[in-house]
């Protein structure tokens, strides 16, 4: 536990420095870093040499950061294919939460139309997860959303 703390004291800023320089955010940076710690503390039976402690840390924020990128930017592609798939009557339907005339006619829709456009607009579904589950190609989801769609604002009319 001394070591820890010693290795702690002795590269806390030179480790925020690191993640401040890599990220450009003060704030995520601090985050990063006590997830840094966090990671070597688990991990301290892995540095074998002592004097390798702040590569063997740059390399632990690296990583950090990195997952933290790749999460955040897997949220951000989902919310910006949400927003560009998501027809504007989907949005109307849940802004005017559920019309029973604009209900009904969804479930009037035949199977795989009604199953697609549910899936992807009220359970938050990317087209390739849907495609996943009915085992068909990514290209049959998207023809099969924007068909459903096609056919539920005819109904709408």
């Amino acid at each position: 536990m001394a070591d820890f703390e010693e290795l702690f004291s002795e590269n806390y800023a030179f480790i925020l420095k690191y993640l401040t320089k890599l990220c450009r955010d003060p704030s995520l940076a601090e985050e990063l870093t006590q997830e840094t710690f966090f990671r070597a503390y688990m991990n301290l039976s892995q540095l074998r040499d002592r004097d390798k402690a702040p590569v063997w840390l740059c390399q632990i924020a690296k990583n950090s950061y990195y997952a933290w990128y790749n999460a955040s930017r897997k949220t951000e592609e989902l919310d910006e294919e949400l927003v560009s798939d998501t027809p504007d009557l989907a949005e109307s339907l849940i802004r005017k939460e559920l019309s029973a005339e604009a209900f009904s006619r969804l479930h009037e829709l035949e199977e795989p139309y009604k199953e697609v456009f549910l899936l992807h607009v009220f359970a938050n579904l990317s087209l390739k997860e849907i495609s996943t589950l009915f085992g068909k190609s990514e290209s049959w989801t998207r023809v099969t959303f924007f068909r459903a769609r096609k056919k539920l604002k005819e109904k709408l009319r």
